[in-house]
């Protein structure tokens, strides 16, 4: 399957930027349908850190481990499901304009496990590709008004 990408100028600079697009703790903020994160080991992220991502799907929050499998600050990080119906891959490169302007990418690959083959291109990935816009423009929107560091 295609992934869902998205990009935005941002006008802060790169690692800020990185920082908070990074941030399981300030999901919530700016993508839709987020109502918690976390890091297991936040104070130090690498390679195997444990994220968990928690979801309002339909009437519930549901709990979403990922796994870090990549990570160069302030450029590259991937994070990949390792558990539930619906897996995804999420890759978020910033790419440095100048001092304080950066473009961001988030792409996002899913995959499907049981029930989730079905899900995955008849509803995941049409709501991705709506969301995708907005969510950047919100934290677009809240990095420039608030910077991270």
């Amino acid at each position: 399957m295609t992934p869902v990408v998205a990009t935005i100028q941002v006008e802060r600079p790169a690692a800020e930027v990185f920082a908070y697009a990074t941030d399981p703790t300030r999901f919530a903020e700016w993508q839709k349908g987020v109502v918690d994160g976390h890091l297991d080991n936040p104070s130090s992220p690498e390679i195997g850190t444990k994220c968990v991502t928690t979801r309002r799907i339909g009437f519930a929050d549901r709990p979403i481990t990922s796994e870090l499998v990549h990570i160069d600050p302030p450029r590259t990080w991937r994070i990949r499901g390792i558990d539930g119906p619906i897996r995804a891959t999420v890759d978020v490169a910033v790419e440095p304009q100048d001092n304080a302007r950066s473009i961001l990418t988030i792409s996002i690959d899913f995959e499907g496990h049981g029930i989730g083959k079905i899900l995955v291109p008849l509803v995941v990935v049409p709501e991705a590709r709506r969301e995708m816009p907005g969510n950047l423009e919100e934290l677009k929107r809240r990095v420039e008004i608030s910077p991270t560091t």
